[in-house]
């Protein structure tokens, strides 16, 4: 998008800016269907007026508003120019980050359509990328270090990111195996009580890692791969003792591993392997007074080299919108109470709390 005159108005103290979209971007793509995008950046900037005409859009407002609206189209026409369509979310998520980048809170060293062009899989029709700057910086961190951590609420798309770097490096022959393992921290003692065979009994705790597969992969492949060995998910008792070489390891609700299954879990790592260890520090499903892994490990590894510890927050859940009010509500709540995890935190415990 070009922009073709930008004026200031002192008395008011306004700016006024004008664009033209390129001919070959039809309006509604940058509209949306029945102007669903410019509503979402009306509503974002509602002291200011933006009019189309044909295919010139103007802005008059305060300078600032009228400087980041200016910046959002131009990132949109950025995105639109690889093919990739805009939606009402990523204009959203595009106005949050310049908002953000603006406001000093965030660095600014990538732009929206940095953010929401990186193709990290495409599988079945549909392309997975990440959705905001912190999943991006996730993402980039997985490429750079050989042990990476993902802390952050659930919806934040920690797992589903991880999952799909793991099947790129399988496809691309970075790696010969993918290893999945959660701690089936739920089950306990109750195991037994549960009908069915050992792998009947902790298959629910393993689930969510199928799910996530069979969107990323071709169904019908998934049996053959896991018989090949190509691709193995297990709880996590079942990696003591090995030594995993040339895998992409992710291990999946890290905060309901014990300290002693952290340590043993990371000392699994081989040559020419990667391991990603995601987690939600409050969710803990231990057992009252039973420390959390992930929470003491990064205090542990905080500082060496080659571990990162990628953080995101309800700004980067990436579910329904609710979600990331829900998390923010209760971490206002926990902070308000003096608790964690809906207990006290001068119990020095984690309670249980389900999900």
């Amino acid at each position: 998008m070009t922009q073709s005159s930008t004026a200031h108005t002192p008395a008011q103290e306004q700016a006024r800016a004008q664009f033209t979209v390129p001919a070959q971007h039809p309006m509604v793509t940058v509209l949306g269907s029945g102007d669903s995008l410019l509503r979402v950046i009306e509503k974002a900037f509602p002291a200011a007026d933006i009019h189309v005409r044909g295919n010139e859009i103007s802005a008059v407002g305060d300078p600032k508003d009228v400087a980041l609206i200016s910046r959002v189209f131009d990132e949109m026409m950025l995105v639109l120019r690889t093919g990739q369509p805009m939606t009402e979310d990523a204009v959203e998520r595009s106005i949050a980050m310049l908002k953000a980048s603006d406001n000093g809170e965030s660095d600014g060293q990538e732009t929206p359509a940095q953010v929401l062009t990186q193709n990290i899989l495409s599988s079945r029709g549909r392309t997975i990328r990440p959705k905001t700057l912190n999943q991006k910086r996730y993402v980039d961190a997985i490429d750079k270090h050989t042990v990476v951590f993902g802390i952050g609420p659930a919806g934040t798309g920690k797992t589903y990111l991880a999952m799909a770097k793991a099947v790129q490096a399988l496809q691309s022959k970075q790696v010969n195996r993918i290893i999945l393992t959660r701690p089936a921290v739920e089950a306990g003692e109750r195991l037994g009580f549960l009908p069915g065979t050992l792998y009947e009994k902790i298959d629910p705790y393993l689930r969510p890692l199928y799910d996530a597969l069979h969107d990323m992969l071709d169904p019908d492949s998934i049996p053959r791969l896991m018989a090949a060995g190509t691709i193995e998910v297990a709880p996590l008792a079942y990696m003591r003792g090995r030594t995993l070489n040339d895998a992409f390891i992710i291990l999946d609700e890290a905060q309901n591993t014990s300290p002693e299954q952290m340590k043993m879990f990371l000392t699994r790592l081989g040559f020419d392997s990667k391991i990603v260890i995601t987690g939600d520090v409050t969710q803990v499903d231990l057992p009252d007074g039973q420390k959390s892994g992930l929470r003491q490990v990064q205090d542990i590894l905080d500082g060496v080299e080659d571990v990162h510890f990628s953080r995101l927050s309800s700004h980067d859940v990436v579910r329904h919108k609710l979600v990331g009010r829900i998390v923010d509500a209760y971490e206002k709540y926990d902070t308000t109470h003096g608790t964690q995890n809906g207990g006290n935190k001068s119990r020095g415990k984690s309670v249980h709390k389900g999900k």
